[in-house]
């Protein structure tokens, strides 16, 4: 088909240019996901926002934590995305270790953009760590200080503490967890704890910061215990969420176009990194109303010409996307037309499999006796109480 060659040639000048230019294109992902969505809030203040920070222990002992966060992720962005109202999801990341290993603490801001959130995620590997307590009291200051909460009034901001290991005390140079809660509480930020395995020391700190952030405190296996299950839908989904993907073109300024190359970037990105299941996953939860953010983006060509928001006549070429820019009006609409139509082909296949996909996990998980010890029942319990005093209603159960 004329538009799928054309989209390919695109993307892979994009591509090329980037690579002579030398410059990394997710580098700056996370700047650019902060301006666009101050946009949004602008855009959305009637829905209710979900903000979810996960905070990290990425020390050695906790690598299948980490490969479950990869493969999860997006499960647990649709479990939040099945509330009524549809609310809107943003999600940031903290990774922590210890003084001496290779960092203290990384951050990822919050962002509607998930995919640039999980590019950052799918860096994150285990390692360090060893000696037993580690940085979490640095780990909660950056999660409740540093990054950019949503000051909107209808919101549900929400840290999970995920972790095996207690807290250094003994730094007499930062604030501890008592402090840094009750910054938190002030904030309207509850605090959740996970501790990962049974390493005794850990229970008693982990139960008091679920305590004094007015959140739970669940132990998980030292893996997590989600449910992962593959099927036999996951490859066709994850293809044609690639495909969705190809669907997408951006226009406006030169800065508007850039962040979204930037969103393009890490979409490639989860294509080469990310598992099947993973990217399947990922292509049902962008099927979501709260996922058509993450899907889109900002000033997205396409979606914004069949809903008649946008006259190409009154666009210069420099506003429109290369794919397009030199067609003359009536070619631009052709073109157009078609990506339309083959969107629409796309999410109705996709749908179809979802569906398909859900009753297949719904079978497994009853064939063997339900999941409510699972870190999928868990997290999904935590979210539906604590999010009522948002005008949030969760009836379904977690997604996975």
């Amino acid at each position: 088909m004329m538009v799928k060659t054309k989209l390919a040639a695109l993307m892979l000048a994009a591509t090329t240019a980037a690579a002579i230019a030398g410059v990394n294109p997710l580098e700056n992902v996370a700047e650019n996901d902060v301006a666009d969505d101050v946009d949004l809030q602008a855009l959305h203040v009637d829905r209710p926002v979900v903000d979810a920070v996960f905070v990290l222990d990425t020390t050695g002992s906790m690598s299948g934590l980490i490969e479950t966060a990869k493969d999860k992720i997006w499960s647990i962005a649709s479990t939040m995305a099945s509330a009524q109202p549809s609310p809107r999801i943003r999600i940031g990341l903290v990774a922590y270790r210890d003084r001496g290993d290779d960092y203290v603490v990384k951050t990822v801001e919050l962002s509607e953009n998930l995919d640039a959130v999980y590019a950052e995620l799918m860096q994150f590997q285990a390692g360090g760590g060893g000696d037993g307590p580690e940085s979490v009291n640095a780990a909660l200051d950056a999660a409740v200080n540093q990054l950019n909460w949503s000051e909107q009034q209808q919101a549900y901001r929400v840290v999970f503490l995920v972790g095996d290991a207690p807290p250094h005390m003994d730094y007499q140079d930062e604030k501890q967890y008592p402090e840094i809660v009750a910054e938190a509480r002030s904030k309207g930020i509850v605090i959740n704890a996970i501790q990962c395995g049974n390493m005794v020391e850990t229970a008693a700190p982990w139960t008091q910061i679920a305590g004094l952030g007015g959140g739970m405190f669940f132990q998980v296996e030292q893996a997590g215990g989600a449910v992962a299950y593959s099927t036999p839908y996951d490859s066709d989904l994850a293809t044609l969420a690639t495909r969705l993907d190809e669907t997408r073109l951006y226009y406006g300024s030169e800065a508007e176009q850039s962040a979204m190359a930037d969103k393009v970037a890490a979409a490639r990105s989860i294509d080469a990194m990310a598992s099947e299941e993973a990217r399947a996953r990922r292509g049902v939860f962008n099927l979501s109303g709260a996922g058509r953010v993450n899907k889109l983006g900002h000033k997205e060509l396409v979606s914004d010409y069949a809903a008649g928001d946008v006259d190409l006549d009154s666009l210069d070429e420099a506003e429109l996307p290369a794919a397009i820019g030199s067609l003359e009006k009536p070619e631009q609409k052709a073109f157009l037309d078609e990506l339309v139509a083959e969107r629409a082909e796309v999410e109705s296949e996709m749908q179809a499999l979802a569906k398909a996909r859900a009753e297949f996990i719904a079978r497994k998980v009853k064939e063997e006796g339900g999941a409510e010890d699972s870190l999928d029942h868990k997290l999904y319990e935590a979210i539906s109480r604590q999010s009522v005093s948002a005008g949030l209603e969760y009836e379904d159960g977690p997604a996975y």
